[in-house]
Parts: structure tokens; C-alpha cells; sequence
């Protein structure tokens, strides 16, 4: 990502969109695909429509982290929790 990209974002309002960008930057497109997100008082609420898409983000939670600290600033995101989707 860009550094000119990241700044111009952190410089937004604050924003589901922004939020949802930052998040399909951070995961790339299969795994944004594969999840819906929502973000709570700096809680990003992830719920994935498949097993692997869990293990993946679980997996790769200290990079997402610092992808979307990049992207929103640090201490935006404080959290993520992870969840299966109940709606198919």
C-alpha cells in the first residue's frame, strides 16, 4: 500500500466504508469476499462464511492489525474478534 494512500486515508472521516476499505486492503479480495465485518466502539466484528476463512484470520491477526494501523492509525481497530456467519 502506499504510503501517500494510507495518509490521505487516516486523514477521512472515519467511516463504515473507510473501515470496510481499509479491511478489504488488509485481508486482500478472497478474504473480504469471504467475511462481512463491522467495527464497535474500535472493535472490528468479523464473521466468515467458511472454517478456513476463521483459521486464516486467526492465523494472521498480528498482520491484518498492523495493515489496518497503517491504513486508519494506530489504535483505531484495539481489537478484532472473530465469529462464524450465521446467515448463508
Amino acid at each position: 500500500m502506499p504510503a501517500v494512500l494510507a495518509q490521505i486515508l487516516r486523514k477521512a472521516p472515519l467511516t463504515d466504508d473507510k473501515i470496510a476499505f481499509a479491511w478489504r486492503s488488509a485481508v486482500g479480495p478472497a478474504i473480504a469476499r469471504g467475511t462481512t465485518i463491522k467495527c464497535v466502539d474500535g472493535v472490528l466484528r468479523v464473521a466468515a462464511r467458511e472454517k478456513a476463512w476463521l483459521q486464516e484470520i486467526e492465523r494472521s491477526d498480528a498482520l491484518i492489525r498492523a495493515r489496518l494501523d497503517a491504513l486508519l492509525g494506530r489504535g483505531v481497530v484495539r481489537a478484532i474478534t472473530i465469529e462464524p456467519c450465521t446467515t448463508r
